[in-house]
């Protein structure tokens, strides 16, 4: 993906989550890493997702190639907490919205983030019911 939206909605994607993704910047938020990995998510990336992922919660692998494609949707940020670049811990509570063989699905999630050396990285998310 060269240009044009970004797939969380936050602006043009190379002013978005494209400097995340390429390594050219590391986000300074909780947030800003939130929105990074669901466009990697839209992007098929797996090596960012595992790379911005905790190390002790991370798993070997995602198999993304070998699940049903995904069509992403959309991101809607319900709310955050800490998170902030001064921030050691923060929590992002989003909803994406996606379809599978023609069929949609939402996953609304409460994940917790922390940061350091640095670095945010994603810990594991609470899954809300529909």
């Amino acid at each position: 993906m060269s240009g044009g939206a970004c797939p969380c909605g936050g602006g043009d994607y190379r002013d978005c989550c494209e400097p995340f993704i390429s390594g050219a910047r590391v986000p300074q938020t909780a947030e800003q890493l939130m929105r990074s990995r669901y466009s990697a998510y839209t992007l098929s990336d797996e090596a960012y997702l595992l790379q911005t992922w905790h190390r002790t919660t991370r798993p070997a692998r995602l198999d993304l190639e070998s699940q049903p494609a995904a069509r992403w949707l959309g991101l809607k940020i319900v709310a955050t907490r800490e998170g902030k670049s001064a921030d050691t811990h923060g929590v992002v509570e989003f909803i994406a919205r996606y379809k599978v063989g023609g069929k949609a699905h939402r996953l609304h999630e409460t994940s917790r983030f922390v940061r350091e050396e640095g670095r945010w990285s994603y810990v594991d998310g609470k899954i809300s019911p529909d």
